[in-house]
Formats: structure tokens, sequence, C-alpha cells
């Protein structure tokens, strides 16, 4: 049941800024959405849509313009200051000179009570306690930052494309972890573009466009609302006002492989093979061509 204390509450938030030639940016417009005790809710958009301006909001590290964000019912700031909300970013955050044992000793002593043994051990990198950072891969890097977002032991966390330069076995372990604390009551908010991970993992996703929450449901009812099959083939030379079909979108162009949407295909496979299509496909949507369709500019 959605509360005051909520792990986030967003209300008619929005965040503008100055450009470098002066304009205004419309970060973020006019959003509101609540998230649940317990939920894992993927909040996607393409680049500049509005994701990374809403998750500092929900940090802390930047207020809104107007409206009003509530972590647990209270000021997002205090709740991280206490460690109820942690974030775990993509970036930023990691001293080079440091070891990876040192960066935890470092950041546990913050918090009284933390295990920072068991936090390595979940981040598997127990064996990797002596390397220096500026030493780590990339995924491993990600994974100082996963034991790091641990050691308050959050009600609410926060991934900001988490599995970013893990392999396919890490981004495995990192996902299981995951998955044990959701089944424990930790809420999870996560952006990421391996779509796959959403539909494995979100009970919910959140679609931002331009600013604006364009969709907020689960993943198959985001597939259903993008609408229709795709359709694709090839056709050399391909022009979109070639089909004459108003309401189509171009999803993907390879050469003369085409991509292409329309609510209704039979009508759209029609039109396609009038201009001399071949090898032509139909294919219920994937959530990753519902996400191209709902956040084309055409759209």
């Amino acid at each position: 049941m959605v509360t005051s204390t909520s792990p986030l509450t967003v209300t008619n938030v929005s965040k503008s800024f100055k450009g470098s030639a002066g304009e205004t940016i419309h970060a973020v417009q006019d959003i509101s959405f609540t998230i649940g005790r317990g939920e894992v809710v993927a909040f996607l958009g393409p680049n500049g849509a509005g994701k990374s301006t809403t998750i500092d909001m929900a940090l802390g590290l930047t207020r809104p313009d107007s409206g009003r964000i509530q972590v647990f019912g209270t000021d997002p700031l205090k709740a991280a200051r206490s460690g109820r909300c942690t974030a775990m970013t993509q970036t930023g955050g990691l001293l080079p000179d440091m070891t990876i044992r040192q960066t935890m000793e470092i950041i546990s002593s913050l918090y009284r009570g933390s295990d920072m043994n068991t936090c390595m051990e979940r981040a598997r990198l127990t064996h990797l306690a002596n390397r220096q950072v500026s030493k780590c891969s990339g995924g491993e890097r990600q994974r100082l930052r996963f034991a790091l977002a641990l050691l308050p032991d959050p009600d609410f966390l926060i991934l900001d494309e988490p599995t970013a330069g893990m392999d396919v076995e890490a981004r495995r372990d990192f996902w299981d972890e995951i998955h044990e604390d959701t089944r424990r009551g930790r809420t999870i908010l996560f952006a990421t573009h391996y779509l796959g991970e959403v539909d494995e993992f979100a009970d919910r996703v959140i679609l931002i466009k331009e600013g604006r929450i364009i969709a907020d449901d689960t993943s198959d009812a985001i597939r259903t609302l993008s609408g229709g099959c795709t359709v694709t083939a090839t056709i050399p030379n391909f022009s979109l006002t070639q089909l004459d079909l108003p309401g189509t979108q171009l999803i993907k162009q390879d050469g003369s492989r085409i991509n292409l949407h329309h609510p209704d295909s039979d009508a759209l496979a029609s039109k396609v093979m009038q201009l001399g299509g071949t090898d032509l496909r139909v294919v219920p949507r994937s959530l990753d061509d519902a996400f191209l369709a709902l956040t084309s500019k055409e759209s």
C-alpha cells in the first residue's frame, strides 16, 4: 500500500537548467509517481530524457524548481545521510590510489555496525581486496560501488546502469544478489540500457521522454501499449514516404534492411510487399522495439 512513508514519492516535480548558449533546458516537466515498499522499478528513457536529473533529486543532490520529492516521508538528503537510501552510480566516487579494502574501510567507518566483509563477499570482491582501484576493470569498479552501497544496509537502493562493464557471469551474480535483497523486502529503483534485465527483474517500468512520464506499468503492458507487431524486410533505397501509410515508424534501418512499426501490422506488411520488400518477417514486439517506438522523435 502506498503511504506517506513510501520509499519514493514524486509530486508534480519540474527541473530546468541553463544550456551553454543560455537557453532553458526543461530536464523534468511536472512528473509524479510513487514507489511502494519492496517494489523493483526500472526507470527507462533515452539519453537526455531526464532520468539522471530525477535520480539526482531523489538522492538530494539537486533540488526541484517546483513540486516535492520525499524519501520515506522525509527530505531526500536526510534519508541518504541516514543510510536508508543509497545509490550505486555508474561513474565517480572512487579514489584510484586506494585499494578495494581501504575504500571499504573508510566508508564503513561512517556507518556504525556495518559489516564490511559481508558486503565485499556479496559483491564477489573478497579475493580482490588488496587490488588498487586504478588496476580494477570497469566491472570490478561497479562491484565495488555495489559493495559500498550495501554498507548501511539500506531500505531503498538506487542503481544507475549497475551492470555497465560487467561480463555475463558478473552480471548474473549481481542480479542474484539483488533478487535476494528484494525477497527480504528491499526496494530497488534502477536505470539500465540492458532491457533484458528489465524484462527479467522489474515489477514495473516507468518510461520517461523529454522530461515527461509517458508510461508507467509492467513490461508486458508497455509492449501492448506500443501496439501491433514489427515488420522487417529488405527494400533497397527505402524512404518512409514511399509507404503512404500515416503513423508508420521507422524503428531501425541497416542498409536496405528496415524495421517498421504500425498499429495495423497487416496493412503495413501489405504496403511493404507492394514496394517489393523481400525476406519479410512479422513478429511480436520486444521490449526493445516498444522502447524505441514509444521514445522515438516521431512518436
